[in-house]
């Protein structure tokens, strides 16, 4: 369990670290360790930076512009086309681009799904 703010942020870097050397390799011994600590992280997120309810394409759009991102800079999501299609609701987000983002801005993979 991670209990202060710097534990959480040393596990995000760890996570960033591991996800870079790891890739989507289900095979390497680490994959665990990455799906153990994005379960701590994201309790964590969840009870001290609760999510607003938002659209997955407007989270996308939140993190692009705080990261200073443009279309062309995702492409764990797609084409230019395919990310500008989700930001206009022309498209949902899949299950893949979903783990990629989650992975990527270090967020629980919930927080991109359209609210029911």
């Amino acid at each position: 369990m991670i209990h202060c703010h710097c534990g959480n942020d040393a596990a995000v870097a760890k996570l960033n670290e591991l996800v870079d050397e790891v890739g989507d390799n289900p095979r390497d011994p680490r994959h665990r360790f990455i799906d153990t600590l994005s379960v701590l992280i994201e309790a964590y997120d969840e009870e001290h930076h609760p999510i607003p309810d938002v659209t997955g394409a407007q989270l996308l759009a939140f993190l692009m512009e705080q990261h200073g991102l443009s279309q062309g800079d995702l492409p764990e999501i797609g084409s230019q086309g395919v990310v500008s299609e989700i930001l206009r609701g022309k498209r949902e987000l899949n299950v893949r681009q979903i783990r990629a983002l989650a992975r990527r801005f270090g967020l629980p993979a919930g927080a991109f799904l359209e609210a029911v």
